[in-house]
C-alpha cells in the first residue's frame, strides 16, 4: 500500500517526448497517416481563404469609408439617418398603434371626466347659492354696500354696482384730500398723453 500511494505523489513533470506520445496515441487510435495528411491540407486551405477573405474585407471597409467621405456622409447625420430609420420602424410596429390608441381612448375618457366633475362643480355651486348661508353672505354684503353708499352720498335705491361703489368712494376720499386729487389728476393726465403718443 505504501508503494502505490509513493507512485500516486510522484512529483516529477512529464517530459516533452510523453506529451508527444500521449497526442501520437489519440491520434494513431481514431485517425490514419493518411487522412491526416487531407486534414492538413484541408487545414492549410482554410487558413488561406481565411487569409484572403481578411484582405478583401479590408480592401472593402476602406473602399466603403472613401465612399462615405466622398458623399459627405459622417458619423452624425449616419446617426441621424439611423435614428430616424428606427423611429419610423417603430411609429409604424403594431405594438406602437396599439398603445397610441389605448393613449388616445385613456385621453377622451379623462376629458370627459374633467367636464362631468366641472359641470358637478358648477351644479354645487348652484346649490350653495340657494343655501340660506350664502343668502346669509349675500346680505352682509348687500349691507355693507348700502353703508358705503350712504358714506358717499349716493341714494341706496339707485341701484349702483360694486365697481361703481368703490369707485364714488375713492372720488370722494380725493376731494377729503385736495394734494391727493392733484396728484391723481397729473398722474392720469400723463397716462393718457403716454398712451396717446402709441
Amino acid at each position: 500500500m505504501e508503494a502505490r500511494q509513493q507512485g500516486l505523489l510522484e512529483t516529477q513533470p512529464l517530459q516533452e517526448v510523453d506529451e508527444d506520445m500521449v497526442a501520437e496515441v489519440d491520434l494513431s487510435n481514431s485517425v490514419s497517416d493518411e487522412e491526416r495528411e487531407e486534414m492538413q491540407v484541408e487545414l492549410d486551405k482554410l487558413e488561406e481563404e481565411i487569409s484572403t477573405l481578411r484582405q478583401v474585407l479590408a480592401a472593402k471597409e476602406k473602399h466603403h469609408a472613401e465612399l462615405k467621405q466622398k458623399l459627405g456622409v459622417n458619423p452624425l447625420s449616419e446617426f441621424r439617418h439611423n435614428f430616424n430609420k428606427s423611429w419610423h420602424e417603430m411609429q409604424t410596429s403594431t405594438a406602437y398603434k396599439k398603445t397610441q390608441e389605448t393613449l388616445s381612448t385613456a385621453g377622451q375618457k379623462a376629458s370627459a371626466a374633467f367636464s362631468n366633475v366641472g359641470t358637478a362643480i358648477s351644479r354645487k355651486f348652484g346649490d350653495m347659492r340657494n343655501s340660506p348661508s350664502f343668502k346669509s353672505f349675500e346680505e352682509k354684503v348687500e349691507s355693507t354696500v348700502s353703508t358705503l353708499k350712504s358714506k358717499v352720498g349716493v341714494p341706496s335705491n339707485s341701484g349702483g354696482s360694486f365697481e361703481e361703489v368703490l369707485s364714488s368712494t375713492a372720488h370722494a376720499s380725493a376731494q377729503d384730500t385736495p394734494a391727493a386729487a392733484t396728484r391723481l389728476t397729473e398722474s392720469s393726465e400723463q397716462q393718457c398723453q403716454n398712451t396717446d403718443s402709441f
